[in-house]
C-alpha cells in the first residue's frame, strides 16, 4: 500500500480516538476520582473542573465551580452531569439524573423517570 493511500485510514484512526475519548486525549484528568457500589452494580465517578473563569464565583464548595461537572460510568452508559450553582456540597444534574456526593460513603444518586428513583450507593475504592 503506498503511503498516500494510508493517510485516510490515519485520519479515521485519530478521528475515532479523538471522539472515543475527548477527556484522554484532551489530557484532561479529574480532579477525583472513586469507585461506588450502586444497586449492587459498579459506579466511577470522575470530578472534572470544567472550563470556567471561576473568580468571581462565590459558590466554590470542594473547591469546584458551576462549569465543573461528574462522569458516571454505571451499568454501560456513561452520564456527564454539570455541577449545579445549590448551595452547600456540590451536585450534579442534567434534569434527569442527579449525583451528590455530600457523604463520600454514601452518595445521593437518582433518576427521574416520571417519579423519582433513588440507587443506594456505597464508597469502594479510589482509582
Amino acid at each position: 500500500m503506498t503511503p498516500h493511500h494510508l493517510l485516510p485510514r490515519l485520519l479515521g484512526l485519530l478521528l475515532s480516538l479523538l471522539l472515543a475519548g475527548p477527556a484522554w486525549a484532551a489530557g484532561i484528568t479529574p480532579l477525583q476520582s472513586d469507585r461506588y457500589l450502586c444497586d449492587n452494580d459498579p459506579l466511577e465517578a470522575q470530578v472534572f473542573a470544567g472550563a470556567v473563569d471561576a473568580d468571581a464565583i462565590p459558590n466554590m464548595a470542594l473547591g469546584t465551580a458551576p462549569g465543573a461537572y461528574v462522569v458516571l460510568s454505571w451499568r454501560g452508559v456513561n452520564l456527564q452531569l454539570p455541577r449545579t450553582n445549590n448551595a452547600g456540597a456540590p451536585s450534579y444534574t442534567d434534569g434527569r439524573w442527579w449525583w451528590r456526593a455530600d457523604d463520600p460513603q454514601h452518595p445521593e444518586f437518582k433518576q427521574r423517570r416520571g417519579s423519582i428513583e433513588t440507587y443506594s450507593c456505597q464508597w469502594q475504592s479510589g482509582p
